[in-house]
């Protein structure tokens, strides 16, 4: 393992204790509101710092992007910068509901080159560097080989805070509930990515979302074959918060079936 994905494999399990000691005790917790249905916890802010020591204790130097602090976007022009997301899945955690990890992804001048998503209830720690594959719990994982949208297990996040493009998820949601075998909504992007890396979803869209909730399981399926795009087609999905992903055949059957649905504002 690259001492740089190893040093964030041990940043995400220090948080996911944290986490877990957290989880066994709901009722004390604090729960405070960024925006509507946009929650953060005393855990959220604890866990993001906890990763962050762990990782200036051997990088002082890098950039650092996370969700709770740190810079506010990606730096394509920093050497390496660190793109963080103590807690996805804030809402079901506060909830009880065990559907939630720890996304740690590293960019080096802009290109993603290591990736950790760490789901502490289940202890599966999903790992990829650039060129080497992607793992889970250190053994190789691959995309699914099913071809046919038809046949294909699809994740999504439905709009939970912003709703400028509602009419156009809900349409394309329609027509991906008639053409596919299912839709799973479980509220963490990051793990929905590496469900697709690991072949238990063969496919996944989401808009609006922030480069911390996919860096690091686009990276994944990327490294287990799989393709990712933003809505154009494109690999610009960390800057305008859209993304595409499956294994191939799926991947460009549920974007051609995107495209008549977009909008002008949903262009990328």
């Amino acid at each position: 393992m690259h001492p740089m994905l190893n040093t964030a494999v041990k940043a995400a399990r220090r948080a996911g204790n944290l986490i877990n000691r957290a989880s066994l005790d709901l009722g004390q917790l604090k729960v405070g509101v960024k925006q509507q249905n946009d929650f953060v916890t005393e855990v959220d802010r604890a866990a993001e710092a906890t990763i962050i020591e762990t990782l200036r204790e051997v990088y002082p130097s890098h950039a650092i992007l996370a969700e709770e602090s740190g810079d506010s976007r990606p730096d394509a022009t920093a050497e390496f910068q660190w793109i963080i997301d103590p807690l996805d899945g804030t809402t079901n955690f506060i909830h009880g509901f065990p559907q939630y990890a720890i996304s740690i992804a590293l960019a080096h001048k802009g290109v993603l080159a290591h990736a950790v998503v760490y789901d502490p209830n289940r202890n599966e720690l999903f790992t990829a560097s650039k060129g080497a594959g992607a793992f889970l719990n250190e053994k190789r994982i691959r995309v699914s080989n099913r071809p046919k949208l038809d046949e294909a297990l699809l994740g999504t996040g439905f709009p939970y805070r912003m709703f400028d493009h509602v009419d156009a998820y809900l349409a394309i949601f329609k027509e991906m509930t008639r053409r596919c075998a299912g839709v799973r909504r479980p509220g963490a992007a990051s793990l929905d990515l590496a469900y697709v890396a690991a072949g238990r979803l063969d496919g996944f869209w989401e808009f609006g979302l922030s480069p911390w909730d996919m860096a690091a399981g686009a990276l994944l399926i990327l490294e287990a074959g799989g393709l990712v795009s933003d809505l154009a087609g494109e690999g610009e999905y960390l800057k305008t918060g859209n993304i595409v992903g499956g294994n191939p055949k799926v991947f460009n059957q549920l974007l051609q079936a995107i495209q008549p649905h977009r909008t002008p504002a949903l262009q990328a």
